[in-house]
Order: C-alpha cells, then sequence, then structure tokens
C-alpha cells in the first residue's frame, strides 16, 4: 500500500458512499412496483434499484476524488488517473433482492494495482456494516459496534461452508465444491456477499464460489483479510480478479478445502 494515502478521507468518503446507496436501495425494498430485467440469456437479474444506487454512488466519488478510477457492475468503467480504483456493487445479490430477502448488500472498496486496500460490506435493511482495512476491522449494526475476528482453525470435519452453488458454476466446478462439502459439518446456501461477512464476524469458517466479477470480491476481501482470514483463487493465488474464490477464516482450513478443489479439479480435467 503506498505512504501517500489520506486512509482516514477514504473511509470517509466510502461510509459516505454507503450511506448514499443504502438510502436508494431501501426506497425500493420491497416495494410493490418493483420490476427487474435479466442482463443476459440465463436470468442475470437487474433492477432500478441496482442502477439509482451505483448513480449515487458514482457521483459522490467524482465529485470527491474525481482522478480516481470506478469499476461497477452496472456503468462502464471511468478509468482514474491516481492510482486508485473504487469497486462498486450497489446490489450485491439482487436475486435475494427482488424476492425480499435481507441477506443482499452494498460493496464499496478501493484498490490499487495490488488489490483492495480497504472495503465495506453494508446490509442496509438489517443496518449492519462491516469494514475491513488500514486502522479497522469492525462491524456496526443492531448490536453495537464490535471489532472482527475470524474463527480460530479446526478440522474441515467440524466447519461450516457457504457458497451459491448450484446457482453458479460449472459442471465441473460444482462437484469441486462438493468435494469440500461432503467433509464439512454444515454447508448453507444463496447468502450472497453476506456469507463472507460472516467469515469475518468469526461465524463460518468457509466461502466456495466460482465466476464472480472484481466488484463481488474485492470488498469481501478487503473485509475478511483485516478480520484475519484469507481469500485466494483456487490456486492459492490473487483473488481480486474474480473468478474461483476460496475465503477461509485462517490458513489451516483454506489449506485443507484448497486440496479437495485442487484434487477434484485435476480428476475432472477442468
Amino acid at each position: 500500500m503506498r505512504d501517500d494515502l489520506d486512509i482516514d478521507g477514504l473511509w470517509a468518503l466510502a461510509n459516505a458512499v454507503a450511506d448514499a446507496a443504502r438510502a436508494e436501495t431501501l426506497r425500493h425494498f420491497r416495494s410493490d412496483g418493483l420490476t427487474s430485467e435479466s442482463k443476459a440469456a440465463h436470468y442475470d437479474p437487474v433492477t432500478a434499484a441496482d442502477r439509482g444506487a451505483e448513480e449515487v454512488m458514482r457521483a459522490l466519488i467524482h465529485r470527491h476524488r474525481p482522478d480516481d478510477g470506478i469499476l461497477g457492475e452496472e456503468m462502464a468503467d471511468h478509468a482514474g488517473t491516481s492510482g486508485l480504483t473504487w469497486v462498486l456493487d450497489p446490489i450485491d445479490g439482487t436475486r435475494g433482492f427482488i424476492s425480499g430477502t435481507p441477506t443482499w448488500g452494498v460493496l464499496v472498496a478501493v484498490a490499487d494495482h495490488d488489490g483492495p486496500i480497504l472495503g465495506i460490506i453494508d446490509q442496509p435493511y438489517i443496518g449492519e456494516r462491516f469494514s475491513g482495512g488500514p486502522g479497522r476491522a469492525m462491524v456496526e449494526g443492531p448490536m453495537g459496534r464490535h471489532s472482527l475476528g475470524t474463527r480460530p482453525p479446526r478440522p474441515l470435519s467440524e466447519a461450516t461452508i457457504f457458497t451459491t452453488f448450484p446457482e453458479v458454476g460449472t459442471e465441473a466446478e460444482r462437484r469441486a465444491f462438493q468435494a469440500v462439502a461432503q467433509r464439512a459439518r454444515l454447508t448453507r446456501y444463496g447468502m450472497d456477499c453476506y456469507a463472507y461477512a460472516l467469515i469475518a464476524a468469526g461465524q463460518i469458517d468457509l466461502v466456495i464460489e466460482a465466476g464472480l466479477y472484481p466488484f463481488d470480491v474485492a470488498a469481501p476481501i478487503a473485509v475478511i483479510e483485516a478480520a484475519g482470514g484469507l481469500v485466494t483463487d483456487w490456486t492459492g493465488g490473487p483473488a481480486h480478479g474474480g473468478g474461483r474464490i476460496l475465503a477461509a477464516a485462517n490458513s489451516m482450513i483454506h489449506a485443507e478445502a484448497l486440496a479437495l478443489l485442487t484434487d477434484a479439479l485435476a480428476g475432472a480435467g477442468a
């Protein structure tokens, strides 16, 4: 991380951006008039809430840090000149959003060429905000303000694992996930970004996903790493480019899961 960054200023703006998205998304959540359309041949929904939230998020960033880049889900990339990029997902979990479940979230991250520097996972309806990066690893919400910390090591046989499978991923990727899940104590599905927040909060051990984009993972990486966990791809390499993601509470459970994923993919020739 660069030494010349105004970390306090970045945190202040990141929270303001999350606040603006929180207000915009809640205007639409569980409303009678909410409609969606698909962005792809398979069902990949987007709503007015997604687009409206990203608009207000971008407007704040352009106003306060016009030289920074912006990478968001719903609008074209904005190339900056500062070396910093804001990575935004106005609603991570639009399927959950349109279904009325409170497991979607707003993702805000600031990254450089090495990956995310700081990030926020915000759940507007519950009112929980998970923040991770320089100087902080905390959650603020209905239960007050608390430090984040991941679970200590435990065998996979005692672990809880989350994923969106079988909703996304290839057949080979699903089989690789199952190679891990069948050895875990408990497997749960479909929590979107909230699952990553639960790793940082010390509630679960692993999240395994595939087919993700940078805006899906930048903020979760920052939050989980600040809380003591780690996030890689399925080869153990950097994850901020998206793709196949393995998020873990600690290095021991990460290594056990990674070995199983690697063996399963090798067996499938994937």
